[in-house]
């Protein structure tokens, strides 16, 4: 017989995180900032604890907590908070990087994407590196080689989804980065930064929580067909 994961199934925490971030969204493109400053806050502990209801081990957790972490400090304009944030979130790529290579499996032909991956970095970097602050070049540079090392990692060891969820977080930093560095942004940058953030976490906990299901199904058919 053989043992297959059980899907995700919606649930009303995951229902809560929709909401809050539909209400996110809906504040930033009104242009009615205390919308955001309400929800913003609440989409990693609704994002958590729905994880949570599933099994989520505790890196994933703490990735989240540490994002949650990031997302409050950014609400700040004061430089040392940014700094803070980004710190914070560095701790939560951090995370990501570990649970990622513990859980997930690696892909057919995964070394390929190591060039693609590498060349954004370098040309994301040469396009921000003139217009950031130069006591901000160090830290955005080794916050982006982290950022893209887990993106890598989610793409090549928990699939497409998961991959894809690295990608947007990719996006949503740059975004932030292109207005750091006076770079052209499109119009209500702040909407796109969230709508690409929220769905970037969603589908890495998701890609995670299925990776970690189908790894314990597997180890249990084996061990129950093992005499």
């Amino acid at each position: 017989m053989t043992l297959r994961p059980r899907p995700l199934r919606p649930r009303p925490l995951l229902t809560a995180f929709v909401l809050a971030t539909a209400v996110d969204l809906g504040s930033l493109a009104a242009g009615r900032p205390p919308g955001h400053t309400v929800a913003k806050p609440l989409l990693m502990p609704l994002l958590a604890a729905w994880a949570a209801t599933g099994g989520a081990p505790r890196l994933l957790l703490a990735a989240l907590l540490f994002g949650w972490g990031g997302d409050v400090l950014l609400l700040s304009d004061a430089d040392p908070a940014f700094l803070a944030g980004m710190a914070s979130f560095a701790a939560g790529h951090l995370c990501y990087l570990v649970l990622f290579m513990r859980y997930g499996r690696p892909r057919a032909r995964a070394g390929l994407l190591a060039p693609a991956y590498a060349a954004v970095l370098i040309a994301t970097l040469a396009l921000l590196w003139p217009g950031l602050p130069p006591d901000l070049r160090a830290p955005v540079a080794a916050y982006s080689t982290l950022l893209t090392a887990m993106a890598h990692t989610a793409a090549t060891r928990l699939g497409p989804s998961a991959g894809a969820g690295g990608v947007l977080f990719l996006l949503s930093d740059t975004l932030i980065a292109t207005g750091i560095a006076g770079r052209p942004q499109p119009p209500r940058p702040e909407l796109w930064i969230m709508l690409t953030y929220a769905a970037a976490q969603f589908l890495l906990v998701r890609g995670a929580l299925r990776e970690r299901a189908t790894t314990r199904a597997a180890y249990r058919e084996v061990r129950s067909t093992t005499p």
